[in-house]
């Protein structure tokens, strides 16, 4: 572990020292690389994976294996960055003993460094037995994705009096387990500003507002890669969809008309194709 590497007590002290926590999710190697080396403070192997790699219309059918195998390549790649796994729909909410197997399981399958799981009062005992084992805890509030049945969709939460007092409940909840953070998602910037105010554990906030300790974007999101109708918070910091079908479209068109690949993308009878000595090297390199 490198000297400057992010820890979840590290991740607890910036609530109080600062600057705010910049979170994103990462499910392959290449990609957590770079936004480990852009300067991200937290990766998030997310149970979105479900949606964003899988192409299923929600994150029910995610398995552990699959965050795992997930985890595992984010954690090869990763230098800097703090790695948390999402706990799976299931694999928690049983009972708290079934909880405390599926995060070890996550740390010793997966490497993660913390595990993240959705709810409040509900699932305090959870987190309580998770982290007396010795595994850091994120929490997760709000909209939180897994519910998604029970809420209807997708929906805003914590719009009437006893939603966001129920709410305030379930971030004190959550910290007076051990969790070392809280995922705010889906919540009203007052009340994610309120609730930011009242605990002592850093808030993350994904469509909640400025006020919190730190931000969470999906990365497919904030590169624009992905296609369709956006939620509210989304921002593009890039529109590497529009590069990604530009470039798709070049090559396409140089594979028909034959313009590539040219002599200098070909080999001579001389060349060989080996793995490079350099790990930092290009993939495929010519020996």
């Amino acid at each position: 572990m490198t000297s400057d590497k992010i820890t979840a007590p590290a991740v607890r002290a910036r609530k109080k020292t600062g600057p705010k926590l910049a979170v994103l999710t990462a499910y392959d190697a290449t990609m957590a690389a770079l936004l480990d080396e852009g300067g991200a403070d937290v990766l998030l192997v997310g149970d979105s994976l479900g949606t964003v790699i899988a192409g299923q219309p929600n994150t029910l059918s995610v398995t552990i294996e699959q965050i795992c195998y997930h985890g595992r390549a984010v954690l090869a790649a990763t230098r800097r960055a703090h790695v948390v796994g999402d706990m799976p729909f299931m694999s928690y909410q049983v009972c708290a003993d079934k909880a405390v197997e599926a995060a070890g399981a996550m740390l010793r399958e997966g490497g993660f460094e913390a595990v993240k799981l959705e709810g409040g009062e509900v699932v305090a005992e959870q987190i309580r037995r998770i982290v007396s084992v010795g595994i850091p805890v994120m929490g997760h509030i709000g909209l939180t994705p897994q519910s998604v049945h029970a809420m209807g969709g997708y929906r805003v939460q914590g719009r009437t009096p006893d939603a966001r007092a129920q709410l305030v409940r379930d971030a004190r909840a959550v910290e007076q387990s051990g969790a070392y953070s809280v995922v705010l998602e889906g919540i009203p910037a007052d009340l994610a500003r309120e609730i930011t105010a009242s605990i002592d554990i850093p808030t993350i906030g994904i469509g909640a507002g400025p006020h919190c300790d730190g931000q969470v974007l999906v990365c497919y999101d904030f590169l624009g890669m992905t296609r369709g109708p956006e939620p509210r918070f989304v921002k593009h910091f890039a529109e590497l969809g529009e590069a990604v079908l530009a470039a798709t479209r070049a090559y396409v068109s140089e594979v028909r008309d034959g313009s590539f690949p040219t002599p200098r993308h070909s080999y001579s009878s001389a060349q060989t194709v080996s793995p490079p000595a350099d790990p930092e090297a290009p993939h495929g390199a010519p020996s």
